[in-house]
């Protein structure tokens, strides 16, 4: 249909970018790229119009338009763009990488042509494509657009491609440009990488290059904390990949397990999942650690605190990056409750008591945090971690885990007593005093240890008078 309303408008159009390398590379994808001689806003909403599709301006002044269409259960993304310059082929030259200057011209194209006869190289793609090689069209890639800088690395993680020297040099150069973009755009690239298997090779690449810390500059003060002793064999920054590299370990663990695949899977925020924000949170969950650090004597340091100062810290990166809100609350509670899956595995058996209040603390994110638990654990290999303590952490980690997703599996919790029946059975004023009657109610009921309504009302009216006096 593109190609007709092509012909009728009598105007170029190609197929250029994203979709045209995933084929090549044997994957079929529903979002595709067009570029349009002229006209291209009007021409995507005729194109809108005929198959009943959403249209939306994604940039009036360079003339960039997509069409979405949700059939057969898929959602088919269609953008069509001007082109950038005069003709085609210097279009193609103002593009970000070689894979991405692949094209076909839908004169050249119809229903039996198979797309491998019509298809150009452009500058250079199918060579790198074939190479597994990430290299930039021109010098001006990355000033034309900065955010290139950081694409380069998400094209990596992507495709497990290498990006080629001379291009991995000029973004070292050029690293500072990465300032002058968008927050939204920075974000949507970075959880990219960590959707992927390859987010802690990826991170790590870009730490060397010195782009990281333009990412996220909260994290430079991590660079030079010591913490090597007792429990830990490297520093706080390079543990921090290290937790990254050993959670993308777990992540590949847990692949056959339906219930870990699912809550990873979650959508927290537009199309992110928990699995990335995870990987975020293994990044920045001892940020809190310079700020903590003292000497404690006999060459021991000690970090009391950190994980509140972190979550502190955390809750200004979620706002900068431009996470949404649950996103926000859940990276937070991911770097505030970090420790406690260790002080659980601090007993032989921890007590039903400590395992409920856990979970309660936790909330949603009391699976995915012990999951980070195991990946810090493992990251964690000084004099004193020994493999009966490592083995020992790992069986409470997984018992807990089971417990959680047992328990989501049982019929909606409901309490014996609520507030209204304090006020009215109890006589009590609204106060403060009613949530902390409550909590120990709900605690004790959980627990097993009360059953009835009239148990819950004598407990309640006990806490009361204990409280009171």
């Amino acid at each position: 249909m593109i190609r007709d309303i092509a012909r009728r408008r009598k105007v170029a159009v190609h197929l250029v970018g994203g979709f045209l390398r995933d084929y090549c590379l044997g994957n079929i994808k529903t979002d595709f790229d067009f570029a349009v001689e002229k006209g291209a806003l009007d021409f995507a909403r005729l194109f809108a119009r005929r198959i009943k599709g959403a249209y939306v301006v994604l940039d009036q002044e360079r003339g960039c338009a997509r069409v979405v269409k949700k059939s057969d259960g898929k959602i088919w993304t269609f953008d069509l763009s001007d082109f950038r310059a005069r003709s085609f082929q210097q279009d193609l030259a103002r593009r970000d990488f070689t894979i991405n200057t692949l094209s076909v011209d839908l004169a050249k194209f119809n229903g039996s042509t198979k797309l491998e006869d019509v298809l150009a190289e452009g500058k250079g793609g199918l060579k790198d494509l074939r190479a597994k090689r990430i290299r930039k069209v021109s010098v001006k890639a990355f000033r034309d657009d900065p955010l290139r800088l950081l694409r380069a690395f998400s094209l990596s993680a992507l495709l497990d491609f290498k990006i080629e020297p001379q291009t991995l040099a000029q973004i070292r150069r050029e690293k500072n440009l990465l300032r002058g973009v968008s927050y939204e755009r920075v974000r949507d690239e970075l959880f990219k990488i960590l959707e992927t298997e390859r987010a802690a090779v990826t991170l790590k690449a870009m730490d060397k290059a010195g782009l990281l810390d333009k990412v996220i500059p909260q994290v430079k003060v991590m660079y030079h904390c010591a913490q090597k002793g007792t429990y830990h064999h490297l520093d706080v920054w390079p543990h921090s990949l290290e937790v990254v590299a050993q959670f993308d370990g777990v992540v590949r663990e847990m692949q056959n397990n339906a219930d870990v695949v699912e809550y990873f899977n979650e959508p927290l925020g537009g199309n992110r999942t928990r699995r990335a924000l995870l990987k975020l949170a293994a990044l920045l969950h001892d940020i809190g650690k310079p700020e903590t650090r003292k000497e404690a004597g006999q060459g021991k340091l000690t970090f009391y605190g950190h994980e509140r100062v972190g979550k502190n810290i955390v809750t200004h990166i979620a706002k900068m990056l431009k996470l949404s809100t649950g996103e926000r609350r859940g990276l937070e509670d991911m770097v505030l409750w970090h420790l406690r899956p260790g002080y659980l595995s601090n007993f032989q058996r921890p007590s039903d008591k400590s395992i409920y209040r856990y979970l309660r603390d936790a909330r949603q994110e009391a699976a995915g945090i012990l999951l980070l638990s195991l990946a810090d654990q493992r990251a964690t290999r000084g004099p004193s971690s020994t493999p009966r303590h490592e083995k020992h952490h790992e069986r409470i980690c997984r018992d807990v885990l089971k417990l959680y997703f047992d328990k989501k599996k049982e019929k909606p919790f409901v309490r014996l007593i609520d507030g209204h029946d304090l006020i009215k059975q109890l006589r009590l004023e609204p106060s403060p005093l009613i949530g902390k009657i409550l909590a120990e109610v709900t605690e004790q009921q959980v627990l097993g240890k009360i059953k009835t309504r009239k148990e819950a009302l004598e407990l309640g009216k006990k806490i009361a008078g204990e409280i009171r006096s």
